[in-house]
């Protein structure tokens, strides 16, 4: 029986198995091998790792999790939780079972991009969502903006200061007249025909539409969504917040005693939605190991 189960190996799994690797307490980390920054080579705004590449980082922090002997970690996901608190069973892709007093969901989200041909291709190399992540990179340089005019607007005001040239392609359908007013407004490019196509080209990235094509250094994706990565916040019927993440409290508690959540899968209600980042998703892992820790001192005493 473990003490916790940290479900997860992305930034916030690693730093909440460290978090309770250092209380001594028995921790088993899972590791699926899937990262919502798979494809990424670079991280970026986080202090002192700016620029590092996000596999070297989670091998640096494994290497750290050895010096624990509280903490072991599997090579495995995680493919159903049941129990109750204090007694929770996890089965796992391996085939095995194991049983925590406690479990904490970091798997993160995934991007559903838009149905664009090549831009899966490109997720994380030349194509982006995330200004803070990758604005920087693309200072002085032409850019594209792919579909959904209102998120289009909101890029435009972080991006409009870094980067060079900005055009604004829509995905499926033209923009209504009204909308493209609204971007045009804001000093950018609008494509008056969706995009087609897009592809790595020598210099960065080749927009096609039905009547042109434009080269840019790189793209930001203003459309798609995020999901849940795992189905265990839907099949433990946490509670959710109008943005699908896990609802927190700020020590990463769920709805379900005895189970905690971290990282971009979750959020407090007080906040929006959930922010990209790896420096608030290690924040949000040590916030929940905290928790636990606090919660177990409770059942002990």
């Amino acid at each position: 029986m473990y003490d916790a189960i940290v479900i997860g190996a992305g930034p916030a799994g690693l730093q909440a198995a460290l978090t309770l690797g250092r209380m001594h307490r028995s921790t088993l980390l899972l590791d699926s091998g899937e990262y919502r920054n798979g494809t990424v080579l670079h991280m970026h705004n986080m202090v002192g790792e700016d620029g590092a590449p996000p596999a070297e980082f989670r091998a640096t922090a494994r290497a750290e999790l050895d010096a624990y002997a509280d903490v072991e970690i599997r090579d495995t996901g995680a493919t159903g939780i049941s129990g109750s608190e204090g007694a929770f069973r996890v089965a796992l892709a391996d085939g095995s079972t194991v049983e925590g007093r406690r479990v904490i969901l970091a798997t993160g989200v995934a991007d559903d991009l838009p149905d664009v041909p090549g831009l899966q291709d490109l997720w994380g190399t030349l194509a982006f969502s995330c200004p803070f992540c990758d604005g920087h990179e693309h200072a002085d340089k032409p850019i594209g903006i792919l579909g959904a005019a209102p998120r289009a607007a909101h890029l435009i005001a972080l991006l409009g200061r870094i980067v060079g040239d900005i055009t604004v392609f829509p995905v499926d359908e033209v923009f209504s007249d009204e909308d493209t007013r609204m971007l045009e407004g804001t000093g950018v490019r609008v494509s008056s025909t969706p995009v087609t196509s897009v592809e790595k080209d020598a210099d960065g990235v080749r927009i096609r539409t039905d009547d042109d094509e434009h080269a840019v250094a790189g793209i930001f994706v203003a459309s798609g969504a995020m999901r849940q990565r795992a189905p265990f916040a839907a099949d433990l019927g946490l509670a959710m917040l109008d943005s699908g993440s896990i609802e927190i409290d700020d020590f990463g508690r769920t709805s379900i005693p005895g189970v905690f959540a971290a990282g971009d899968l979750a959020h407090r209600a007080s906040l929006p939605g959930p922010m990209a980042s790896v420096l608030l998703a290690a924040a949000a892992g040590q916030l929940a190991a905290v928790g636990i820790i606090q919660s177990l001192l409770a059942a002990e005493h």
